[in-house]
């Protein structure tokens, strides 16, 4: 279900697998409560991954500790980082993509020309075989299904996100793969590529993160119109 990756005195980071609830459902444990039972103390969730989203999340060890990222988070002072990989040709290979949100039907949402209390995701993307790219993401706002519908708004849904209509695979290729915050005067910063998913294993792809996407927080991301 996860990889503990940090423990730190007031929270940890674990690395949450594709297709693994958050929340318990129908008796079944999800990932928080796993991670409570295996490492028997109490957890508070700060922020949360859909279920086929894979990759990073922070948990807060206190209530405390949960009130400060809550707030960091509202203040956007905890940046994430999230790949994809997504068949077809998108309306633009980088930039942004800006506007309100709005629930559809069959539990989607979907993109409004509206700018109210937009949705805001920066992104580049990279050519990792004829058809298919990769897509680097930055969401600068904290939505529901942001990133999903996003990407599907770019006519490029996400690989094996069959709710937006993604073509069929053996995972969605979603995954939060970067976190860096500033907490109690430290700076923190954790990239966990992924490793399950047989697009993500593509050398293009292995080669493209190596290279050019290492450090995500140092490229210069496009900014979005004010």
């Amino acid at each position: 279900m996860y990889q503990l990756v940090e423990q730190h005195p007031d929270f940890i980071i674990i690395n949450k697998s594709a297709g693994v609830h958050f929340h318990s459902q129908d008796g079944n444990a999800g990932v928080v409560a796993q991670v409570e039972a295996d490492l028997g103390i109490k957890l508070y969730a700060v922020h949360r991954l859909d279920t086929p989203t894979s990759g990073l999340l922070i948990l807060a060890k206190s209530s405390a500790a949960a009130a400060i990222f809550t707030e960091m988070f509202s203040a956007h002072k905890i940046q994430k980082y999230y790949l994809a990989i997504a068949k077809g040709k998108p309306k633009k290979k980088q930039g942004w993509v800006i506007g309100d949100m709005a629930k559809s039907r069959r539990s989607m949402y979907k993109l409004l020309r509206s700018t109210d209390n937009p949705a805001i995701t920066q992104f580049f993307s990279h050519s990792i075989a004829a058809g298919t790219r990769l897509y680097l993401l930055k969401p600068l706002s904290g939505k529901t299904h942001q990133l999903r519908v996003a990407l599907a708004s770019l006519a490029v849904p996400i690989l094996g996100d069959s709710l937006y209509g993604g073509e069929v695979s053996d995972r969605c290729y979603l995954h939060a793969m970067a976190l860096q915050f500033e907490y109690s005067a430290t700076q923190y910063q954790f990239i966990q590529w992924p490793h399950l998913g047989e697009q993500f294993k593509l050398a293009a792809v292995t080669q493209q993160l190596a290279n050019e996407w290492q450090s995500p927080n140092d490229l210069p991301w496009p900014a979005p119109v004010k």
